[in-house]
């Protein structure tokens, strides 16, 4: 009995030392992954310094191309990696590739309030000056996208956007740049993807680079409770109007736009001016410019079309992204908001503010032929997207309630809609 006593007790302190030993072991373990696990978060999501002279893409590549730790035991303990580039490829997965994806190239100097709008845009190497206007009228956080082509005019463009930030304080107090190398011209909505997932406010205004911003929205939306908390609930966007001038060259001078509804409402009605794009009313009929010329409150979008593109405000987190499989001209941006409003998010229009086109000539014959390929793509996806969002909602037992209304009524527009439905209730 004693020595079976003794040997029960050597094993139970042999068994108290093992425990104890493999806590430590393990707590120390777990302490060093979290640290290395918050080492590359800080890494990955810490701005670079904007660079004091211009460099070569070479030089970019090589500079990120060190292996940002994230970290995780596999059965051998040992360590794996994730580097930053494959971190973003898998973000932006859809795109065209590869791309190399650099964010924050110029980070802004000044940090907003997270309730601040963000201006989330996409500019082209010609369209630079006009970047700089909005950066110094807007005088808020702006996040851009800037398409840098891999080929002979990639170190033009790096020079000419230094040149940017040198000339304009705006530029270096405001503006987050974030370029996008690769040799695949206009992937508009992957550029708005980038645009928004690195904006650093609770909220962006989806925005083409050459409006005008006539009037100060983001005051009138703080002067406006019911508008905030839309936001907020992340179930409404706001809209602001677009507008055009019917002859392109009272479009050149943005110095010469209305300031004010009243000086607006005198230039519709001397028809110098009208809706943006008048010519293909699907594209903002929706916003109902009648209803609006008489406005003194915001008012829900009822009239929906799935060719609705307008300029919205809405939250970041929570919204779904732009379809990155949309190259090129048409239905990109029409398809984005498309499925943001399918998503059970409605639209509200701002009353007593817009937006002008400032004139530029687009290049016609490839916008056409564009436009034809991406018209079948979005009668495929508005099909899926459709579906998609039904059974979502049924399986979250969503569908009896407010948020799929948008969903039922535009989705049942396409044929067959509804039985489809009737059979996945049934």
């Amino acid at each position: 009995m004693r020595d079976g006593f003794s040997i029960t007790q050597v094993l139970k302190y042999l068994a108290i030392i093992y425990v104890g030993c493999s806590i430590l072991y393990a707590t120390g373990h777990l302490a060093g992954l979290i640290n290395t696990s918050r080492s590359s978060s800080s890494q990955l999501t810490t701005a670079r310094s904007a660079p004091q002279a211009p460099v070569t893409v070479a030089e970019l590549q090589q500079r990120y191309q060190g292996v940002q730790q994230v970290t995780w035991s596999n059965t051998q303990d040992q360590y794996e990696a994730i580097s930053e580039d494959l971190m973003l490829d898998k973000v932006f997965a859809d795109a065209m590739g590869p791309s190399k994806v650099i964010p924050y190239y110029f980070k802004a100097e000044e940090s907003s309030d997270n309730e601040e709008v963000t201006i989330a845009t996409l500019v082209t190497h010609n369209r630079f000056k006009v970047l700089s206007r909005l950066a110094s009228r807007y005088k808020g956080p702006v996040s851009v996208a800037i398409h840098v082509n891999d080929d002979d005019t990639k170190q033009v463009i790096l020079t000419d956007l230094h040149r940017l930030y040198d000339e304009n304080p705006d530029m270096r107090r405001y503006v987050d740049l974030h370029l996008v190398v690769d040799k695949f011209d206009r992937q508009f909505n992957m550029w708005r993807n980038v645009a928004k997932f690195f904006a650093r406010t609770d909220y962006i205004m989806m925005l083409d680079v050459d409006f005008h911003l006539c009037t100060d929205f983001r005051k009138s939306l703080k002067a406006n409770p019911e508008l905030m908390q839309v936001l907020r609930s992340g179930t409404g966007a706001i809209v602001v109007p677009a507008f055009e001038y019917i002859n392109e060259e009272d479009g050149e001078d943005w110095r010469e736009f209305p300031k004010n509804k009243q000086e607006l409402l005198e230039d519709v009605q001397s028809e110098k001016l009208d809706m943006f794009h008048r010519s293909w009313r699907p594209g903002h009929g929706s916003t109902n410019y009648t209803r609006w010329y008489a406005a003194v409150d915001p008012y829900k979008v009822t009239e929906y079309s799935y060719s609705y593109e307008p300029y919205v405000i809405f939250k970041k987190e929570g919204t779904p992204w732009c379809e990155e499989r949309f190259v090129g001209y048409g239905a990109n941006k029409a398809a984005c908001l498309y499925e943001i409003y399918l998503a059970g998010i409605d639209y509200w229009v701002l009353p007593d503010d817009f937006l002008i086109h400032q004139t530029h000539h687009y290049p016609e014959d490839t916008r056409a032929r564009e436009r034809k390929y991406n018209k079948k793509l979005y009668d495929y996806f508005r099909e899926e997207v459709c579906l998609r969002y039904s059974r979502t909602m049924i399986a979250a037992g969503l569908w009896g309630t407010p948020r799929a209304d948008n969903v039922k009524r535009e989705c049942a527009k396409i044929k067959g809609f509804n039985d489809i439905i009737s059979r996945m209730h049934g």
